[in-house]
Formats: structure tokens, C-alpha cells, sequence
């Protein structure tokens, strides 16, 4: 306890937000600036509905579309057709769309479990039934979901997974199992709809793409959903769906972009000259940078006061089994029943200082 009053105090690993100074750089502050003067300057365009050669922007300004798929191009070293891509309020839109176009009352969600436990919330909006399987370190329990499935008798219209640096538990799936998770999709006919809000947010190297690239055009299933707000600020509220056209096109048919077009398209253009510059690219290599050393940091803390933890290579958080004194969130809530994970904690390690970190975990040692 060197180095700590007497009594060191619990501290806020709650909160899924990034530290202020990560927000308040000079350099992201000066990128931003001059994107938005140059959003600005295609007002005519941007505080419209559309134009005379394109009509409504119903799934996107046209011009941001393809400067967000050469973006993700070459973040994904792999083909990206903007005809693929819509832009939504930040990665919670595309997930509560999906669920209400394509859903009805009565169909079946199934979740990993422990997931993210607000997405339970957006599922039950739509009034669908919520089921769980278990999560492994590659991935869902794929032997569980085709269990589920086959009981259920046609009525899983939905699987819902954090693909890549999970929430909770930071693990990401396998390639194997993506394979596989897609074959089970076309045998029980259901829809994927894949997280990735962490899928640029890596500490290291990667050749984990998307879920829509293991997904067939021919026959599609895969909802990839993605935002800035974990590599920007979750102030900004852009993000975007992946799908093939067949299943992204209907996403517009719903009464709040029918009447008031997409609801992004001033927000989107202003970012569009700071994903185009490499300004971008550069802020999230910094993000990247910071958090990892974080979680190097809470990792090693958590081991010094003799609790197991798994390490994860991207994302937010650690899950963390107590040995008694309990921070951060609860994991009961991770739980579509609130039945299992009383004695788990959610740690976010990106919110707090680095002091604060070490002080919050020395009051779990036993």
C-alpha cells in the first residue's frame, strides 16, 4: 500500500467514456476546426435534403459515403463500396433499426452472454424474445447458438454479437468461427447483426475485418455497425452500417428518415475533410497509443492484487471476477436475466487518470 493514503478509495470504472484530455488535444482540436470550415463551405449541400442530381440523401451524403468508404478501405485492406454503407446517429441507430425494420413482436434475439447490456434494451423496444449463450475467448458458443436454434423452430430472426474486443469481456471471435457463424446463419435463416464500435480501436496489429466480409452477397446476413464516437468522441454521433444493398436499402423505410431524411448528413459532412486528410487516421493511432498503455496499466495492477484477468487487444473494458471488494459495474446487468455474473466486475479503464487507476484497483486488494 506504498504510496497510497491510508485506506486507498474506490474510483468511477463505470462510466464507458474517454478521458477528457484524449478529447482536448491540440491537434484533434485544430483537424476538427478545419474540417468544419470546410463542411461549411458546401452549405448548400449540406443543409439540404439532397440536390438535383442525386435527390434525398436517405442513406448519406453521397460525398461523405465514398470518403468514409476509402477510409475504411484502407483501415480494412479491404474492398469497401460505399453503395454498402449508410450513416447513422452513432452505432446504437443501426443496431435499434435493424431490430425495428426487420424484426417483429415475438421473434428471438439470441445474445452472447455476458454482451452489452443496453443493446437488451433496444431488442426488447421492438418486442422481440431474448435468449443467451455463452461466450468463450474465440467467440460465441456456436454448438449453444445452433442449440437455440434448432429448438426455437424458425424463430430466430436475430443474433446479436460483439464481434471484435467485446463488452464486456474484451475477447474477440475467431475466423474460424465467423466462418461458421455465417454458415449457421443461412441453415437457420437469421440475421446478424455484429457490434463493432471497437473495430479500429486496437492495440496492436490485427487481421480480424468485419463480419460483412465473411457475409454473401448473394445471399446476405450480416449488419456491420460501426462509429466514431469511440475513436472521436461519443459527442459526434456518426456512425454507419455495412450491409449489401439488398439488406441496407431498407433501413430508410421508416418514418423518421421517410419524412425527415438522413439524419446525419451536416454532421457527417463536417468530419468528411478530417477522415479524408489523414487526420483521422493519425488521431486514432494516438487513442489507440494512450488507451492500450491504460490497459497494460490496469492489467498489471489488477495481477499485483491477485485478481485474474484477460488481457484484451482493443476496446474499453476488463471483466474481472472479485474476490470480495467489487468496483465498476455490476455484471449482473450483462445478463439477459440479471441471473448470472453477481460476482463480476465491468472495469473501463479509459475514463479515469492514471493515478486513479492504480488507487481503484488497490482498494480491491483483499
Amino acid at each position: 500500500m506504498a504510496g497510497y493514503p491510508k485506506g486507498a478509495q474506490p474510483q468511477d470504472f463505470i462510466k464507458g467514456w474517454p478521458h477528457p484530455e484524449l478529447l482536448s488535444r491540440a491537434e484533434l482540436r485544430a483537424a476538427l476546426t478545419e474540417s468544419f470550415h470546410k463542411g461549411l463551405e458546401m452549405s448548400e449541400e449540406t443543409l439540404n435534403y439532397g440536390d438535383k442530381a442525386n435527390g434525398a440523401y436517405m442513406l448519406g451524403h453521397p460525398r461523405f459515403l465514398q470518403g468514409l468508404a476509402k477510409f475504411l478501405e484502407q483501415q480494412y485492406q479491404a474492398p469497401t463500396d460505399p453503395k454498402t454503407l449508410m450513416s447513422t446517429i452513432g452505432a446504437s441507430m443501426g443496431t435499434d433499426l435493424c431490430f425495428r425494420i426487420y424484426g417483429k413482436p415475438g421473434d428471438i434475439c439470441v445474445f452472447e452472454e455476458p454482451t452489452y447490456f443496453l443493446a437488451f434494451t433496444m431488442a426488447r423496444n421492438s418486442f422481440l424474445e431474448l435468449k443467451g449463450v455463452p461466450i468463450m475467448e474465440d467467440g460465441m458458443d456456436l454448438d449453444a447458438l445452433d442449440k437455440v436454434c434448432t429448438e426455437s423452430e424458425g424463430k430466430v430472426k436475430f443474433v446479436y454479437t460483439v464481434p471484435i474486443h467485446h463488452n464486456p469481456t474484451g475477447y474477440s471471435m475467431s475466423n474460424e468461427k465467423r466462418v461458421r457463424l455465417m454458415q449457421l446463419a443461412k441453415k437457420h435463416k437469421f440475421l446478424v447483426i455484429a457490434d463493432e464500435a471497437y473495430q479500429l480501436l486496437n492495440f496492436g496489429k490485427t487481421d480480424m475485418k468485419p463480419l460483412f466480409y465473411h457475409d454473401d452477397k448473394e445471399d446476405p446476413r450480416v449488419f456491420s455497425i460501426g462509429t466514431f464516437s469511440k475513436l472521436i468522441g461519443p459527442g459526434t454521433k456518426v456512425g454507419w452500417v455495412q450491409a449489401h444493398t439488398s439488406l441496407l436499402k431498407p433501413l430508410t423505410d421508416i418514418g423518421f428518415i421517410d419524412s425527415g431524411n438522413n439524419p446525419v448528413i451536416f454532421s457527417s459532412m463536417n468530419l468528411l475533410h478530417f477522415v479524408e486528410s489523414g487526420a483521422l487516421a493519425k488521431h486514432i493511432d494516438a487513442v489507440s497509443k494512450d488507451l492500450g498503455e491504460r490497459c497494460q496499466l490496469i492489467c498489471r495492477k489488477l495481477r499485483e492484487v491477485g485478481l485474474e484477468v484477460y488481457e484484451p487487444k482493443g476496446g474499453y473494458f476488463v471483466w474481472v471476477k472479485s474476490k470480495g471488494k467489487k468496483t465498476g459495474k455490476s455484471g449482473e446487468a450483462t445478463a439477459i436475466k440479471k441471473d448470472k455474473f453477481h460476482d463480476y466486475m465491468r472495469l473501463c479503464f479509459c475514463w479515469l487518470t492514471r493515478e486513479q487507476i492504480e488507487e481503484g484497483i488497490e482498494y480491491l486488494r483483499p
